[in-house]
């Protein structure tokens, strides 16, 4: 789906292509693609980045046409072992033309377009779009970290409930999670570093991308943090299952042993040898008392040693 838009005073949708307006593909159809390959004559290679979902944050020069790739937050629909990823976005831009390109329809970019109308002031230039870019995308990640942060104190209440499979999956999914959110960052501020001396920069641009800076940085600092408390967590309750086996597993044997005594008074008292106690009635009695003590005897020792 294409959609046209007048970036001058305000942003508005055009019904077709005009010099200067931004042009926003979300998941771009093959015609889609010929077309812009056809009417703007953008490097193939460009489109097939961009649909790379591995691919990293970086910018490209090629014959006069500059391609910028920003990761950005995605929160998969479907059921997946990662609900939270990122994807990328592809800025593409020669003097008149300017291109984004996403194959992912993201919630990013739907209050990107929103917030832009209300702002009403729409891009002073192309520069100035792509630092908006940037800043709307360390919002949203501060946005999606807020809401992985909440599932973690979801996941944490059912554990001490009880400790179960699919909480723990779940912290482990959201541990995925947050390692593509960090790596992405760097990246981006990486990106963000490179392009202050790439592109033309006014004032407006400079204070635009200390906003940006503060906003990434706070989001690859807040990914850090919940990173380090969730593996904490996880090592946690890793301790915990470990600590309830070696309790189980001591039970059981202390078990084990006390049964072993009547066993063993049986098992002497059935021999085939002569001792003085086949021709007595008390004979059964004196060896059951006997078990009973013996395994009584050994219950209160393995008490006392809090064994059992």
């Amino acid at each position: 789906m294409k959609t046209y838009w007048n970036t001058n005073g305000s942003l508005s949708q055009l019904n077709e292509w005009q010099p200067n307006c931004w042009i926003q593909m979300t998941c771009p159809t093959e015609d889609d693609q010929r077309m812009l390959e056809e009417q703007f004559n953008i490097p193939d290679y460009f489109m097939s980045d961009i649909s790379d979902t591995d691919e990293r944050a970086r910018y490209e020069y090629d014959d006069g046409w500059m391609l910028i790739i920003l990761r950005i937050p995605y929160v998969k629909e479907i059921r997946s072992r990662t609900p939270y990823t990122t994807v990328p976005l592809g800025i593409i831009h020669k003097r008149d033309v300017t291109i984004t390109v996403c194959y992912y329809e993201t919630n990013m970019m739907i209050d990107f377009v929103s917030f832009q109308q209300k702002r009403g002031e729409g891009f002073t230039d192309y520069v100035d779009m792509i630092f908006r870019l940037f800043l709307s995308s360390a919002v949203w990640y501060l946005k999606r970290l807020k809401q992985i942060n909440s599932l973690i104190d979801k996941a944490k209440r059912n554990l001490d409930r009880e400790v179960n499979n699919e909480s723990l999956i779940g912290l482990s999914r959201l541990q995925d999670s947050l390692t593509y959110f960090q790596t992405s960052i760097r990246g981006n501020e990486t990106l963000l570093s490179k392009l202050k001396f790439k592109l033309q920069i006014d004032e407006l641009d400079a204070d635009l991308i200390e906003d940006v800076n503060i906003e990434m940085t706070q989001a690859r600092e807040t990914t850090a943090i919940y990173s380090d408390i969730l593996e904490s967590t996880m090592d946690t309750y890793s301790s915990i299952i470990n600590n309830n086996m070696n309790t189980v597993m001591r039970t059981l044997t202390s078990v084990t042993i006390i049964m072993m005594f009547p066993t063993l008074i049986a098992s002497l008292f059935g021999m085939n040898l002569i001792n003085g106690m086949e021709s007595k009635p008390w004979g059964f009695i004196m060896a059951l008392f006997l078990s009973v003590g013996v395994s009584a005897a050994a219950w209160l020792f393995f008490r006392h040693k809090r064994l059992v």
